[in-house]
């Protein structure tokens, strides 16, 4: 049987297009199909075929297996983690079949897309600030996010805190057809939106039965499901932020490099130009955590204030996304050029152009105190008498609690959520401690969940006597000259 796809083809993007539009010979791969060989294969670690993993992949769209197949094979994948896992070959493969089997976006007509994408992490708002510097340095950012899910919080989610003009919540739309992302993108420069349900159907398919059966954790699942999405949504120049640490899905510095080696060898595969930075997330970015409060300290940074940490990491990042798309020959223009949008606030205008496109309350850019929806505050203050410098704040903890005010989902994707409660962190790791300080802030209207959010605050924190290194927000780089 001739293969689907050549990999080392130079117009594999193109040939992946047409296929994905080529129903009969998706049907006649599924058709071929054998999930008993495939299973037994998948189990003994023997290479799984194209033609194979693309019936598979076909087979799972079209919902002609029971779940508990599609599991078995999801959690022999899993069970490989430490022993055999799937080559980059199979995992490219994977990747293509899962963005091949809905629409893949094609635009062709900008000379660049650029997209960031995060591996999830607590207090990450970084795409409200680096898409509208980019965007304003003149390259597109057409770019397709999701909803948080446990204690990750998502860029969709804090983009319908702002408001709408009449004031009501959720606000600014993150629904837009195919046709209103094209025009924003050329009227603007910068549109964010959800993924449609068309896209990449087979993740979303995968990714619930991983959700529930304990597969998530597996590095070529975990990097075929983010990497078919932006196969799908058009980018041609990529950041992925690996996040490491105890608030990230890789603890470890070897899972989140492995991770990086894998998706960025899937995306010049796929004729991306990518690069992977590896990223603190023991503590979380900046001090916000919680939709509305994380607008407000974008809004804040994009005004050439905020945080230290996220500043600088936002920094990086844009910087980053300006060289591998060709708008300056090295990091250290590129950050001159970044500075300029922050100094002048340009970024900050784009932000605002991006909130009044699709609907939200421009005048949040100016007063976001006044027009950002959030709730009762509680200040918690350091009782000790010591002088101390903090030694831990626990993003994982952080994250849990606010989720548990209601900042978060536990079982699904479609819950709603509480976009005005969370937390405000003024701990950080290496920052002295004196007595009364302020250790945070907690933000629900239910006194009940505010004192259980409080004691948590409390307890992710530790403390030494003696002076504590202030940790490096970004741990290296894939590839590592970048």
């Amino acid at each position: 049987m001739p293969e689907v796809l050549n990999l080392e083809s130079t117009t594999l993007r193109k040939d992946l297009i047409d296929y994905s539009r080529n129903l009969e010979r998706k049907n006649a791969l599924a058709s071929q199909f054998k999930f008993s060989d495939f299973i037994e294969k998948t189990k003994a670690g023997i290479s799984l075929g194209q033609e194979e993993i693309f019936g598979f992949v076909n087979k799972v769209t079209g919902k002609e297996f029971p779940d508990i197949q599609t599991t078995a094979w999801l959690m022999a994948v899993r069970m490989r983690n430490d022993v055999k896992p799937l080559t980059i070959e199979e995992t490219t493969n994977l990747t293509l079949a899962m963005a091949a089997s809905g629409d893949i976006l094609d635009l062709a007509e900008f000379e660049h897309v650029v997209d960031k994408h995060s591996s999830g992490g607590v207090g990450d708002k970084t795409t409200l600030v680096v898409g509208p510097i980019v965007a304003t340095c003149g390259l597109t950012v057409a770019k397709m996010s999701g909803r948080g899910l446990g204690i990750t919080g998502g860029t969709l989610d804090k983009m319908e805190a702002i408001p709408d003009r009449d004031g009501k919540v959720p606000g600014l739309n993150v629904r837009l057809t195919e046709d209103q992302f094209r025009k924003q993108a050329k009227d603007i420069g910068i549109v964010v939106t959800g993924q449609t349900g068309t896209m990449a159907p087979a993740d979303g398919i995968l990714y619930a039965l991983r959700d529930i059966t304990g597969t998530v954790d597996s590095i070529p699942l975990i990097a075929a499901s983010i990497m078919s999405k932006k196969i799908a949504s058009g980018a041609t120049d990529l950041v992925l932020d690996v996040k490491v640490g105890k608030g990230a899905f890789m603890e470890t510095e070897e899972e989140a490099f492995k991770l990086a080696e894998t998706m960025v060898e899937i995306g010049i595969k796929a004729g991306i130009n990518v690069v992977a930075e590896i990223t603190n997330m023991d503590q979380p970015l900046g001090e916000a955590v919680g939709n509305a409060l994380e607008v407000a300290e974008a809004i804040k940074t994009l005004k050439n204030g905020g945080p230290e940490d996220f500043r600088a990491h936002c920094i990086e990042t844009a910087s980053r996304m300006l060289m591998i798309s060709g708008k300056a020959e090295n990091m250290e223009l590129a950050t001159e050029i970044v500075m300029r949008t922050l100094d002048e606030g340009t970024a900050l205008e784009k932000f605002r152009q991006m909130v009044i496109a699709q609907g939200g309350d421009g005048r949040v850019v100016d007063e976001p105190e006044k027009y950002l929806h959030v709730a009762k505050k509680y200040e918690v203050f350091y009782e000790g008498s010591e002088y101390l410098y903090f030694e831990n704040v626990n993003a994982k903890k952080i994250g849990e609690a606010v989720r548990d005010l209601g900042g978060g989902r536990v079982k699904s994707k479609d819950e709603e959520i509480d976009r005005s409660v969370g937390m405000m962190i003024k701990a950080k790791v290496g920052k002295t401690l004196k007595p009364r300080d302020l250790l945070g802030c907690v933000y629900s209207d239910d006194p009940e969940k505010a004192q259980i959010a409080i004691q948590s605050l409390k307890n992710s924190l530790s403390f030494s006597r003696e002076a504590v290194n202030i940790p490096k927000i970004t741990r290296g780089t894939y590839p590592q000259v970048i």
